[in-house]
């Protein structure tokens, strides 16, 4: 895939007010794949209310062994809802399942990662997304400049952080910006 003018993968981006659907109000998205085809992110401040990361292993019949860590479980966006999502430390990998997203994250979208960390053998640090942001060909683009999402350099301490009520204001704090510093309309001159 030929890369656009501005590469956003491994970026994140953050949702500026009004953005007009609940689902990405106040969302942060870790940015997986961006081309002149299209990108795909997960967002990573959305957690999915009603499912929880141990009954969903026991849902698909994957047993736990050990003490394992509870992983996060996310809302990663509305397409392919159906479909799960794993970001993690680069610590971990499947033959042909893992994808080198950035330098220290990567993405594993088989099931054998939730089987590894059922057994205690998965990656350190985990977030696992159901479904996930997508933008046709030229789309996001579009919604950058109309004033939809700002960007910045991913930082793993707010995508894999505990607290997702503050991951959005931490991830404006990485440029300098307040929530009380934005404005829902551009400036063009």
């Amino acid at each position: 895939m030929e890369q656009t003018d501005f590469d956003l993968v491994g970026k994140m981006l953050i949702a500026m007010p009004d953005m007009g659907d609940p689902l990405f109000d106040r969302s942060v998205i870790y940015m997986c794949a961006h081309s002149e085809e299209g990108a795909m992110g997960l967002i990573v401040n959305k957690p999915q209310p009603k499912l929880r990361f141990f009954k969903l292993l026991k849902e698909l019949q994957i047993e736990v062994e050990g003490i394992v860590r509870e992983a996060k479980v996310h809302c990663g966006g509305p397409v392919e809802t159906a479909r799960g999502f794993v970001l993690h430390t680069d610590d971990y990998r499947t033959e042909g399942g893992t994808l080198d997203v950035d330098d220290s994250i990567c993405m594993t979208a088989t099931v054998d990662i939730l089987q590894d960390i059922g057994r205690g053998k998965g990656p350190d640090t985990a977030l696992l997304a159901i479904g996930y942001a997508g933008w046709r060909e030229g789309q996001l683009e579009g919604e950058i400049a109309q004033n939809g999402w700002l960007t910045c350099d991913a930082d793993p301490t707010i995508i894999f952080g505990t607290d997702n009520d503050i991951k959005w204001a931490a991830a404006l704090a990485t440029l300098g910006v307040t929530p009380e510093l934005l404005s829902s309309t551009a400036g063009h001159a």
